[in-house]
């Protein structure tokens, strides 16, 4: 089954006003008996990849796919090069054309994310998702008109939040533009956002709790999980699962305090450490990522959660992506997220480059990188990754000149920081779908 690759989440509360669509009932090809009987499917019959069916001209009318009965108008089912699609077809738009289904999700619609790409070398096309509740008498728009601007496929994800019997409508605007679409997933309610293991994708030094292994030693938190390194004095990477379950209205206690589950044979940074240094105390598990009670909070000010950072690098790169992931989970999400930093030498406030401090017991990373699978609410997400789940990878020079740029410029492969640290992050999930997940870039645009 083919499962959708990117998401880039617009929401809209169900209970916005409808409008009606004149115009589009005044072009809609012939009612079939399959749509006047309002036929019920489920998300079960979802993703539609649109490979099933057939249809070689743009002439309105319905086109039996896996999922049910679609009605087509001003579109086709492309199969040529110049189609995008991740199989041999997906759905083509032109003009001021449409698809939508003529049958009710019997359940109601969470949120239905839908990829799309420009057809061959035509101009940009920008288009409209829309859901009806009452057998298409009326339509209202979810989130707003998207922009296709890309030939590679991307994905947008739609909150719809009902539990009503729903129809879905993909309309084109005018323009010269061709638009690609594919992929069309479907979330039915019921999932609640929870707190799951910080592991569930892999240990990626497959770290242990044994202090024979002074540079790789495990540390389990309930609010994290790190590989300590002790002849860095810091994390060689921290885990953590994230989700609105985590989340909450406990204050920033900003309590920088030395980790005692570190054996106290190893170095354990207090949280003077950094003092005069030139680098902030820079969270890997953001403070923000566990406010949901005041204990979740101060452990993420454990100094083992700290590295040196440069502060324009943590306070504006660091922190924008932070943001950015928060942002996710209230578009259906939850995430898994690992970060650390690699090399050895940053340039903090104090100028020049650095390459230990505290005497020379921590060592000041030449790089900080973050990567995160993004997953849509739900339970067993270890078997629901697959090779088009979004990962965001970036990878971001320790320097005070990085926020000269935006976080997005910063984006890379897993592949690259396995190859600078060593590590084989997510390595629970299988082989083939790693190796089609960690080569990738993440491509979608950010606004």
């Amino acid at each position: 089954m083919k499962r959708f690759v990117w998401r880039l989440c617009l929401i809209l509360p169900f209970l916005a006003a409808c409008k009606k669509e004149t115009d589009f009932l005044e072009n809609q090809p012939a009612e079939s008996s399959a749509y006047s009987s309002y036929a019920l499917r489920t998300a079960a019959s979802f993703p539609e990849g649109f490979e099933s069916g057939t249809k070689t001209s743009y002439t309105a009318s319905n086109v039996s796919l896996g999922s049910g009965q679609w009605s087509f108008s001003d579109a086709l089912i492309g199969t040529s090069s110049s189609d995008r699609k991740t199989g041999s077809k997906s759905a083509r738009i032109r003009n001021a054309g449409f698809i939508r289904t003529n049958f009710n999700l019997n359940f109601g619609v969470n949120y239905i994310t839908v990829q799309h790409a420009r057809y061959g070398s035509t101009a940009n096309s920008t288009w409209q998702f829309y859901y009806s509740v009452d057998n298409g008498s009326t339509w209202a728009q979810a989130g707003s008109n998207v922009t296709t601007s890309s030939t590679a496929l991307s994905s947008v994800t739609f909150t719809i939040n009902t539990t009503l019997p729903t129809q879905v409508r993909i309309s084109k605007l005018s323009g010269s533009g061709i638009l690609n679409i594919d992929n069309v997933l479907v979330d039915e309610p019921g999932d609640a956002p929870t707190r799951d293991s910080h592991l569930e994708l892999g240990n990626p030094s497959n770290a242990t709790t044994s202090t024979a292994t002074p540079n790789n030693y495990l540390l389990s938190k309930s609010q994290y999980v790190l590989s300590y390194n002790n002849s860095r004095g810091s994390a060689n990477w921290v885990a953590w699962h994230m989700s609105n379950a985590w989340k909450g209205s406990a204050t920033r206690c900003d309590c920088f305090a030395t980790d005692t589950q570190i054996p106290s044979t190893f170095y354990r940074a207090s949280s003077t450490s950094f003092s005069g240094s030139g680098f902030d105390r820079g969270h890997m598990c953001p403070s923000e990522d566990r406010d949901g009670s005041s204990t979740d909070n101060a452990a993420t000010f454990l100094m083992s959660n700290m590295i040196p950072q440069a502060p324009n690098n943590n306070q504006i790169t660091w922190n924008a992506f932070e943001g950015y992931c928060r942002n996710l989970l209230n578009q259906g999400n939850e995430l898994y997220i690992i970060s650390g930093g690699y090399g050895t030498g940053g340039t903090g406030s104090n100028g020049g480059i650095t390459n230990t401090i505290a005497s020379g017991a921590i060592t000041v990373p030449s790089n900080v990188w973050k990567a995160v699978v993004v997953l849509p609410i739900g339970s067993n997400d270890l078997t629901r990754v697959s090779s088009s789940t979004r990962i965001i990878a970036i990878d971001v020079p320790n320097t005070q000149t990085a926020s000269s740029q935006p976080w997005q410029t910063y984006r890379t492969t897993v592949d690259a920081i396995e190859a600078q640290t060593g590590l084989n992050l997510f390595n629970l999930i299988s082989e083939s779908t790693q190796s089609a997940l960690e080569s990738q870039v993440d491509a979608v645009v950010i606004q």
